[in-house]
């Protein structure tokens, strides 16, 4: 099983940039899938991104399509999301998971870090 941590959550303004980092263990963090999931308060945790093992391939949400950037070092086995023009409503936490298939739903995802909370401020 692989375990999950991510960083880089924090308070920025409106337009500001964060990175964040998910830190994978486990033998087969090169071989998954990886996303980025993240939810708002009472809303539902939606996709924001994902990336294939190889990272040639990657996948966005239309709200965040040219604004953030996936991507990921295995040999550090870790993915990354850079997240550029920021905007007040994609203040949410945000997860990193893993899956065995390109997806944008959760039911594929069997791995789940704790979240990491981006607060964007106006």
């Amino acid at each position: 099983q692989v375990q999950l941590v991510e960083s880089g959550g924090g308070l920025v303004q409106a337009g500001g940039s964060l990175r964040l980092s998910c830190a994978a263990s486990g033998r087969t963090f090169s071989t998954r899938v990886m996303g980025w999931f993240r939810q708002a308060p009472g809303k539902e945790r939606e996709f924001v991104a994902n990336i294939n093992w190889s990272g040639s391939y990657t996948y966005y949400a239309d709200s965040v399509k040219g604004r953030f950037t996936i991507s990921r070092d295995n040999a550090k086995n870790t993915v990354y999301l850079q997240m550029n023009s920021l905007k007040p409503e994609d203040t949410a936490v945000y997860y990193c998971a893993t899956a065995r298939v390109l997806a944008s739903t959760k039911p594929y995802y069997d791995n789940w870090g704790q979240g990491t909370q981006v607060t964007v401020s106006s």
